[in-house]
């Protein structure tokens, strides 16, 4: 026979959930860091300010997911986490619309021929 004593009641084969309040381990929960940094350096590019600010937004969301994760509060990031995505597909569509934009003004809207007139200004001048 064993000399090992058999585990406590309650305890072997059943997985504890996390304490309230005890940090719960960073990528549970998606925090869409990466997509909402990206989104929001691309919507800079190209012209659309305005895709900008809600790239910051999803930006301060992204960060609060790990944060909150670290606190322990799983409802809190998972909160975080969707808004993050909202803002995310948000600052996305307006990144297709300033792209869309772009390729307007440079085919269509004459925006090729002002840059050629431009550069054929700087050469002219140096």
């Amino acid at each position: 026979m064993s000399s090992i004593p058999p585990p406590p009641p309650g305890t072997y084969g059943t997985p504890e959930a996390p304490l309230p309040g005890s940090p719960i381990a960073p990528g549970t929960v998606p925090n869409y860091l990466a997509w909402s940094i990206v989104v929001t350096v691309l919507s800079l590019c190209l012209c659309c300010v305005v895709g900008t600010i809600p790239g910051i937004v999803a930006i301060v969301f992204s960060a609060k997911v790990n944060t909150l994760l670290g606190q322990g509060d799983l409802a809190g990031a998972q909160r975080a986490s969707n808004t993050a995505k909202v803002w995310c597909w948000v600052t996305t569509g307006l990144c297709i619309v300033g792209l869309l934009w772009t390729i307007y003004s440079f085919t269509l809207g004459g925006g090729m021929a002002q840059w050629q007139m431009i550069m054929d200004q700087m050469q002219a001048g140096s």
